[in-house]
C-alpha cells in the first residue's frame, strides 16, 4: 500500500485529525492533531487494510527557539501487509503533551521514555513515564537545543564536552 492510500484512509476516518501529507520520496509523512493520536494508534493498528504491527522507532526533535516547536515521530511497519509509513505530530517546545500509545505497540514503552528523558515531551497515560538514560534528579533534557549541562551534580563536577571538528 502506498503512503497515499494510507492517507487517504485516515482522512475517510479521521478527517480534520489529519493536518497534513507528504509523499515526497525518502520524505513520506503524515501530521497528525495530538489530541487524537491515541484512536488514530490504535485505528493503524488494528484496521485490516493497514494493521501497523511494528512500531520501528519513535523520536524526537526540536526545531529550537525560533521555531518554537517539538515533533515527535513514529515510524510503523506492518509485517503482514510490508507497507511503512512515518507518522508526525507536533507541538510547542514548553510543555510538549502527546497521548501514550505503550498500550498499542509495547515497544514504546522505551520509546516514549527515553524521549521523555532527552526532550522533556510528555506522554500522558504512560504507565511508568520516568527517566530512563539519566538519574531521577537530573536537571534539564540534554538533546533540546537550548540545554545547558549542569556544572556539578551530587558534588561531582560534570565535564563538558567539546565537540569534535570533522575533517
Amino acid at each position: 500500500m502506498t503512503s497515499q492510500e494510507i492517507y487517504d484512509i485516515l482522512v475517510s476516518q479521521f478527517g480534520d485529525s489529519i493536518l497534513e501529507f507528504s509523499d515526497e520520496p525518502l520524505a513520506e509523512y503524515i501530521i497528525v492533531d495530538s489530541k487524537d493520536w491515541y484512536p488514530i494508534a490504535q485505528f493503524l493498528h488494528d484496521d485490516e487494510r493497514l494493521v501497523f504491527d511494528s512500531l520501528m522507532n519513535l523520536s524526537g526533535v526540536d526545531f529550537g527557539k525560533k521555531a518554537d516547536q517539538m515533533e515527535v515521530v513514529y515510524n510503523l511497519f506492518s509485517m503482514s501487509h510490508r507497507h511503512k509509513i512515518n507518522i508526525k505530530i507536533q507541538g510547542p517546545r514548553e510543555d510538549f503533551v502527546v497521548p501514550s500509545v505503550e498500550s498499542v505497540w509495547r515497544m514504546a514503552d522505551w520509546f516514549e521514555r527515553e524521549t521523555f528523558d532527552m526532550y522533556g515531551i510528555i506522554f500522558e497515560g504512560h504507565r511508568n513515564l520516568k527517566r530512563l538514560l539519566l538519574p531521577d534528579d537530573w536537571e534539564g533534557f540534554p538533546l533540546k537545543k537550548d540545554y545547558e549541562v549542569q556544572e556539578y551534580y551530587h558534588g561531582i563536577r560534570v565535564p563538558k564536552v567539546k565537540p569534535k571538528k570533522l575533517n
